[in-house]
């Protein structure tokens, strides 16, 4: 690292971060990251000393990401660029996210230029006055923030933040987990969306004797192959349309921790065989570069799908399978776990007091016994958003009534031992379908006349039902 200082730039426009780059490149090493995911895994390798955040960007505001920033990495000092019309929302976040300075759009280069040169000024100021206290350098100051941060992240997230009842379904499934915190191996979590697999995850890397280095997170049915690879390897200047500066990997970023793929389900065959030889060979190759970088990394993966069923039929790698699933954990959806549902609603509720800056006392009678009946698809994250609007629609801080619940809760519904055999039903039925469909085109060489004719079903029907089970074959139309 040299001597001068260096500068987090947050902008998800890519102009003005080139802007931006080259207006302080020649008194500053500059860092352009587009997201607040990135600009964490920078703070927490990287020495910044000025963190310059645009205020408008896609998902969470600048203010928003500099008040976490505050907390997490408070030694950084924080400047805020906006335009004019947002002053006054700007004004009222300053002293929540300390943030040193307000800059408007257009900003003049000099100008700019001076207030982040001050900015590293008041950041060596302070870092000397600290220094001469402690008797202790900024590098080694820094270390010891993030390993204190790293500390309270791990009490947020040991095991007993899972809540369940001790005859739940879950309690094994937690006795499993923290058997995993006792060796190096990967972990899949399955289970459905919302259940709880990022936190359970988390509990298993903070559990383990990788707990004091990084844990980061990726949804792998977010991105398309290319940006996924860039995301997780990273990638050099110039390496595909789009990459206009070097990226470090996710991978490095964990090094020494784990590293959380979640929905690994949905990544491609492509994908799965680069994946694949990085968790062999322990090795990744950024794209573009020429040399291999090795890595120490303990992969945890999830998904919502049946990975066995999708290696059966030929969409996800077997031997990638066998690599990534030594450790099994399947966690059940909340229909399955009735009881839980009123410990979890409770904890939700202090947490959304906390949030919104409310006394609500808890649930009435009523209201509870509705909870514990409905079925809950979309598991605990469905439960947290129900508890938010309930919250929000309240008048007051008493308890809440049933009459406050959405109407799909107070409509009557299937028991949740229905419902669950309803779903299986289903999904036997859609699978004996599948297969049905694919040993026809087998035997008549993936023509889709015959197959089609073969199973009493149209043209245009056989070529809906391939498309919606994603059966890949090489279909014809014409009898032969």
């Amino acid at each position: 690292m040299t001597s001068s200082s260096t500068v987090l730039v947050i902008d998800d426009e890519l102009r003005s971060r080139e802007a931006l780059q080259r207006v302080l490149a020649d008194e500053f090493d500059v860092i352009c990251v587009s997201r607040a995911k990135e600009a964490e895994g920078v703070l927490d390798g990287e020495l910044v000393q000025v963190i310059l955040c645009d205020h408008r960007m896609a998902g969470e505001s600048g203010v928003d990401f500099l008040k976490r920033a505050r907390i997490s990495w408070p030694d950084p000092i924080r400047i805020i660029i906006s335009g004019y019309t947002e002053s006054e929302d700007i004004i009222a976040g300053v002293n929540e996210a300390g943030i040193y300075q307000y800059i408007t759009k257009p900003w003049e280069p000099e100008k700019l230029i001076a207030s982040v040169r001050d900015a590293a000024q008041l950041y060596r100021y302070q870092k000397e006055v600290g220094a001469g206290l402690d008797n202790k350098p900024a590098a080694e100051l820094l270390k010891e923030q993030i390993t204190t941060r790293r500390r309270k992240e791990k009490r947020l997230f040991e095991f007993s933040r899972i809540i369940h009842h001790p005859e739940s379904p879950v309690a094994p499934v937690v006795a499993l987990a923290r058997k995993a915190t006792e060796y190096d191996i990967s972990v899949l979590i399955t289970g459905a969306s919302g259940t709880g697999k990022e936190l359970l995850a988390r509990a298993i890397h903070y559990g383990s004797d990788r707990a004091d280095k990084p844990f980061v997170v990726q949804n792998c049915g977010a991105l398309p192959d290319e940006l996924l690879e860039s995301e997780l390897f990273g990638c050099k200047k110039g390496a595909y349309t789009g990459a206009y500066q070097d990226r470090v990997g996710l991978f490095e970023l964990a090094n020494g921790g784990s590293i959380f793929l979640d929905e690994i389900g949905e990544t491609s065959a492509a994908f799965q065989v680069r994946l694949l030889r990085v968790l062999q060979e322990g090795e990744i190759r950024p794209l573009g570069a020429q040399r291999q970088r090795k890595v120490n990394v303990r992969l945890i993966a999830a998904t919502n799908r049946s990975l066995e069923d999708e290696v059966a039929v030929g969409r996800f790698r077997r031997d990638l399978y066998y690599r990534i699933a030594a450790f099994p954990i399947h966690l059940p959806p909340l229909c399955e776990r009735p009881r839980d549902i009123e410990l979890i609603a409770m904890r939700i509720l202090a947490d959304v007091n906390r949030s919104f800056r409310r006394g609500v006392r808890g649930f009435a009678v009523e209201t509870l016994a509705r909870l514990s009946r409905y079925d809950w698809p979309g598991n605990v994250r469905e439960l947290h958003n129900e508890i938010q609007r309930m919250v929000t629609l309240s008048e007051n801080d008493g308890l809440l009534p049933a009459s406050l619940l959405s109407p799909r809760i107070l409509a009557p519904r299937l028991t949740n031992g229905a419902a669950s055999a309803a779903r299986m039903l289903k999904t036997r039925v859609e699978a004996l379908e599948r297969e049905m469909i694919e040993d026809a085109l087998r035997r008549f060489d993936g023509n889709i006349s015959r197959a089609s004719e073969e199973l009493g079903l149209s043209r245009v029907g056989m070529r809906n039902k391939i498309e919606r089970y994603g059966v890949e074959r090489d279909l014809r139309d014409e009898e032969e």
